[in-house]
């Protein structure tokens, strides 16, 4: 018994150094998981920079007149230590793009598809009644929610937009958010100068309130919004390392949505430019953004957490520069069109992922190695930096939560992909640039379905580009590659139906696009191949075939996905009458070997009626 003193000793010391062990492990560990930025610039465009994103054949950077216009020195040294996307998309306008970063989700999925309006449902005469104007909720599914669970201090500055006045949204704190600074419902500041105390009690811009908040100890003085939004944003760095915390910051600056106000210092750099005093104005605030981008780089390598800190940098649409016409080759050039338009210029946006400091030896930079000066070809699109930033910190993503988005960390690190989305969808059932519209851009393929054709579409139901012989879209061909409209239309209309989209209201009634006429031998798929998706989709959603015409028109009106269902089987009656009645023998296999007798009788009859017809 007089050994037990002695083993208890020895049991409690090695416990001891376990514990240490283990404790150093977890400490360990969390000193590994890496702080997160997300520099979000306002109505910056793809080509609003001095540094080209947008490539030649061979895949590297080519330089246009823009390019040689802007000065964002600090994107060139970013892009330099990282990686830049030349294909990277975002919704045509801001709260879209804002809510799908939030989410994960493409904006036909969370229903946000249009700018919020602070004061009053903004929907347009034929937009969906329903759509999510109170944008972001308490309880959904956002990024900082998920982080802030996973032990991270979430850090909101700047402009928020999430949703109305008197609504959660409006608030980033009831989204996730430890901390929000200058955000609220509002989509562009009452003024940049902190003279006019950044819009605050010095009367309201085009009468409505366009006040930020929370910045009084600026007011009265020279600072620049974009500045005093970088120092808030350097104090909440500060209090994060202080605590030892891991944080997500998320810098959304106003710049350089309008008011297109000059930034003073830097109107010198622009007077001989042969520009508008407007398009000076615009860029005095990009080059002001980028010189925050420089400042909040320099302090948090002083800090000394530039080598555990990801940088992701990126616009929120396509450029809003006053140059030229919405739908031309202007303010985008060479792309076409800008913010709120259907063309390249409304969806593509700057992308660079960088190590604020960049170390191979570091922990985290091993788990996620970032080729320096790289440029990534293959899409990218804002859905992404949800499933990227999850993959990176480890944080759970609840498992009712749907995420359209998927992970670029393979892309980011220099690498092909394969299994990495090739297609983004931006749909848009409202009025803008461009109104009620939707594309898709699959591979080197991009379709756009016009709900009202009109001079924004060259009155055009349908746009088709090939954008890797025609990346300026300058030839539509629509009417020369009938059957590549025909399947992307398939792809368009697969890809609403998946995500559950909202239509624009005809007749008091959900409208879905219409597909194209023409030979039904156009679409890729066979036969057996497309009514099998379309019966997935909307067979089941009946109760029992219709007998009649009259009934057909009663079920066909019933809900989106019936209007959907007649005329994906219209479409397919458009062609010869050999191959009509080719198709009611092939419909009526396909449905006697994935649906039931019911459905048998119901395509078969539907089918011969338009075969029999056409013979008469």
């Amino acid at each position: 018994m007089k050994y037990l003193p002695i083993r208890l000793s020895i049991l409690v010391f090695v416990l001891a150094i376990a514990g240490t062990i283990v404790f150093a492990q977890a400490t360990s560990a969390e000193a590994t998981r890496p702080n997160i930025v997300v520099f979000l610039v306002d109505d910056m465009g793809v080509m609003d920079t001095s540094l080209p994103f947008l490539t030649d054949a061979q895949g590297q950077p080519q330089r246009y007149p823009l390019n040689d216009f802007y000065r964002t020195p600090n994107m060139e040294k970013l892009a330099a230590t990282g990686i830049r996307f030349s294909n990277f998309y975002a919704m045509s306008v801001c709260s879209p793009t804002r809510a799908s970063i939030m989410t994960g989700q493409n904006a036909a999925r969370h229903h946000t598809t249009q700018w919020i309006s602070p004061e009053q449902n903004n929907r347009g005469k034929f937009g969906p009644p329903d759509w999510n104007w109170e944008g972001l909720r308490e309880d959904s599914v956002t990024l900082p929610r998920i982080l802030q669970s996973a032990g991270y201090r979430t850090i909101h500055v700047g402009k928020g937009h999430f949703g109305p006045f008197n609504n959660a949204g409006a608030d980033p704190a009831n989204l996730g958010f430890d901390v929000n600074i200058a955000g609220r419902a509002i989509g562009a500041p009452g003024s940049y100068s902190g003279r006019l105390n950044y819009g605050n009690g010095t009367g309201k811009r085009k009468g409505k309130d366009r006040a930020v908040p929370h910045l009084e100890k600026y007011h009265g003085t020279d600072m620049h919004l974009t500045d005093a939004l970088t120092l808030e944003a350097e104090s909440q760095i500060d209090e994060a390392v202080s605590s030892d915390t891991p944080f997500f910051l998320y810098l959304a600056h106003y710049a350089v949505h309008s008011p297109h106000q000059s930034d003073p210092r830097f109107a010198d750099h622009y007077v001989d430019s042969g520009q508008s005093q407007r398009v000076q104005n615009f860029a005095t605030l990009v080059e002001g953004m980028d010189k925050s981008l420089g400042d909040l780089l320099a302090y948090i390598r002083e800090r000394g957490i530039g080598e555990n800190t990801l940088i992701l940098f990126l616009g929120d649409n396509g450029t809003d520069a006053p140059i030229g016409h919405e739908h031309a080759v202007a303010c985008a050039a060479p792309l076409r069109g800008k913010k709120g338009s259907h063309y390249e210029g409304g969806v593509r946006v700057p992308f660079i992922a960088a190590w604020a400091t960049p170390n191979a030896e570091n922990s985290a930079q091993q788990t996620l190695s970032i080729p320096a000066g790289a440029i990534q070809s293959q899409m990218g699109n804002v859905c992404d930096l949800l499933p990227t930033v999850v993959e990176l910190t480890g944080a759970p993503v609840p498992n009712n939560h749907v995420v359209d988005g998927t992970s670029l960390i393979k892309l980011l690190a220099g690498e092909a992909d394969d299994e990495h989305s090739s297609d983004f969808l931006m749909h848009f059932p409202h009025e803008h640039r461009t109104n009620y519209y939707t594309s898709l851009r699959s591979g080197d393929w991009k379709v756009i379905h016009h709900d009202f054709p009109g001079e924004d579409s060259g009155n055009q139901r349908y746009q088709l580009f090939n954008l890797a012989s025609d990346p300026f879209e300058q030839t539509n061909l629509a009417e020369n590659h009938p059957d590549v409209l025909k399947r992307m239309m398939l792809q368009l209309t697969n890809h609403l139906e998946q995500h559950n989209a909202q239509y624009i209201m005809l007749d008091s009634r959900p409208t879905p696009p219409q597909l194209p006429s023409g030979n039904c031998a156009a679409a890729k798929q066979s036969i057996p191949t497309r009514f099998r998706l379309i019966h997935r989709r909307y067979l089941r959603l009946f109760d029992a075939p219709p007998r009649s015409e009259r009934r057909l028109r009663q079920v066909g009106g019933a809900t989106p996905s019936a209007v959907q269902f007649t005329g994906e089987l219209n479409s397919l009656t458009n062609c010869t009458v050999e191959t009509r009645n080719r198709d009611t023998k092939l419909l009526a296999e396909s449905s006697a070997k994935f649906g039931s007798l019911d459905s048998v009788y119901w395509v078969s009859s539907f089918a011969c009626r338009f075969a029999i017809k056409s013979i008469a």
